[in-house]
């Protein structure tokens, strides 16, 4: 029933709106950006080079060992790899992701994993992983690929630069992530399929490592992989940043017993994102609530004024309390507890 306007009612007369309207104006918000990502998915899809052919790679199996000298065979063999995937590419004439790939076979960088199919994965460390006391795992969001995984990799490696010694960070991109502008993001749908991986990842660097301090470090769609994989993953700190939901309505919906932490830069454009669902014959739409929104239940930490690819940028409020959270520490300035 719709607010009767009186005149000692606290809404201003823009908020005397019936509620139904209301959700059906999200509902409507919801729909149009599914039929506008169908629109330029084609589009987007044409663009991204997801099917540049690369060999199958070397069978490492479960990660067990974490001794210097296992994880240089396990980085050695990955890199031989990434340089036979770099030399199918050349030969496919994409050089683009040949040169991406050069750039990840030098020599001083490390690869727990890699297969350069199907776009991609990779998960690589920085920091010494045979001594870490502190492990944070980067699960990045939309549009992250082999081809512009530099992005990924500048962020971890401000990220390690301020956890300081006895820290690793490892880049998990373990798969294939959607595009901002395909449908795919206003599902749980890719996130489900990537939790296994996720879990087994997890599993097993907590298996060889059981004496550090893991953290989930999620920005974006990565913080709906997170969420839906949180029932499942035995880390400490689950941080979602720039999240436009993680497929639940509350923390106690995610059934963890890690300690849940949000934020969000003033300027990025996810605050814009309509938090609803919507069920569908064919599929839920919608990612559930805004974890930094009263109610959630997340522990919300200042992240500045930064954008939406901001929040590992060197010098910013945002990487500052992302490391201290991943330290065990308090975050610096006021945390809000939704």
């Amino acid at each position: 029933m719709p607010l009767r306007p009186h005149s000692d009612h606290p809404l201003r007369p823009r908020d005397q709106r019936p509620l139904r309207p209301r959700r059906k104006r999200l509902t409507r918000t919801l729909l149009a950006a599914l039929v506008a990502a169908s629109v330029v998915l084609p589009v987007a899809g044409a663009a991204t080079p997801a099917d540049v052919p690369a060999p199958a790679p070397t069978a490492l199996g479960p990660l067990r060992d974490t001794s210097p000298v296992a994880l240089a065979g396990r980085y050695k063999a990955s890199r031989a790899d990434i340089r036979a995937a770099q030399r199918m590419a050349a030969e496919h004439g994409d050089h683009r992701r040949a040169a991406a790939l050069r750039a990840m076979a030098d020599p001083g960088r490390r690869f727990l994993f890699f297969d350069g199919r199907d776009g991609g994965r990779g998960v690589e460390v920085f920091g010494d992983l045979s001594s870490a006391v502190r492990i944070a795992v980067l699960v990045p969001g939309s549009d992250t690929s082999l081809d512009r995984y530099w992005r990924l990799r500048s962020g971890a490696r401000a990220l390690l630069r301020e956890l300081g010694d006895g820290s690793a960070v490892i880049a998990w991109l373990g798969y294939r992530t959607p595009s901002t502008v395909s449908p795919d993001v206003l599902t749980t749908e890719t996130a489900d399929d990537a939790v296994p991986a996720l879990r087994s990842f997890v599993a097993e660097v907590r298996a060889a490592r059981p004496a550090a301090r893991m953290s989930l470090l999620c920005h974006s769609y990565g913080s709906v992989v997170c969420g839906r994989a949180a029932s499942e993953v035995d880390v400490a700190d689950i941080v979602l940043y720039g999240s436009p939901g993680v497929g639940a309505d509350t923390v106690s919906g995610l059934r963890t017993r890690a300690t849940v932490w949000a934020g969000r830069g003033g300027a990025d454009w996810i605050a814009d994102v309509p938090h609803t669902r919507l069920w569908t014959p064919l599929a839920t739409l919608g990612l559930g609530a805004d974890p930094v929104s009263p109610g959630f239940g997340a522990r919300v930490f200042p992240s500045g004024d930064g954008g939406h690819s901001d929040y590992l940028t060197p010098g910013s409020v945002a990487l500052a309390n992302i490391a201290r959270i991943a330290s065990g520490q308090a975050p610096s300035g006021e945390v809000r507890h939704a």
